[in-house]
């Protein structure tokens, strides 16, 4: 598939089938994420891959326990087979722009010496290779946050002290739309695309 193609067919799929994702498929889109570009080349991104229903299980009673599913408004996001949880490690920066020919930038000192912390960057240009990789591969994609989760998915997967966890990306076949009925589009799908003069400024704002 054309790049231009899987960008314009990108969507945040909610409702998947319950098929199994061949393993071998997923490892080859986080090996797309991890080429994704980063600061210095740091690579300070790690991707934990949960394969089949016991292993989302794990995810899932944490998140979203069983009482409160019920009046989940997509049932079908629960049936993805696969998740993989974005992490990213900022001292990973702060370690990388220490070294000799980074150092002179001071950036080498603290995380809040940062003024825009790139690790956040780069997870997100990681994200992007795995969400149009999926595409490429015919597979659906959500990204969605842990918000207050964080911390116990974290313990849970036995994730290391000074990692953070950026996103969980929900992978699997989708269903059509005619199956997927409400759960086809999130709440914002509806809105309309900013036109293109109004977020490009040539030459200027």
């Amino acid at each position: 598939m054309e790049l231009v193609d899987a960008v314009h067919r990108r969507r945040m799929v909610r409702a998947f089938q319950d098929r199994p994702v061949d393993l071998d498929v997923v490892v080859g889109l986080c090996d797309l994420a991890r080429r994704a570009p980063s600061a210095g080349n740091a690579q300070g991104s790690a991707f934990v891959v949960l394969a089949g229903p016991e292993q989302t299980a794990r995810y899932w009673d944490l998140t979203l326990p069983e009482p409160r599913r019920s009046a989940f408004r997509w049932p079908g996001l629960v049936a993805a087979p696969v998740l993989v949880v974005l992490a990213v490690r900022p001292d990973a920066y702060v370690d990388r722009y220490a070294e000799p020919d980074k150092a002179a930038t001071g950036l080498g000192e603290a995380a809040d010496s940062w003024t825009v912390p790139y690790w956040w960057v780069d997870a997100g240009a990681a994200a992007e290779h795995l969400l149009l990789g999926a595409v490429d591969a015919g597979l659906g994609a959500c990204l969605f946050g842990l918000f207050d989760h964080e911390p116990g998915v974290a313990a849970e997967l036995g994730v290391p002290d000074g990692w953070r966890l950026v996103a969980t990306i929900a992978l699997g076949h989708p269903l059509p739309p005619e199956a997927a009925g409400a759960e086809a589009a999130g709440r914002s799908a509806g809105r309309p695309r900013r036109p293109l003069d109004e977020v490009v400024h040539l030459g200027g704002w």
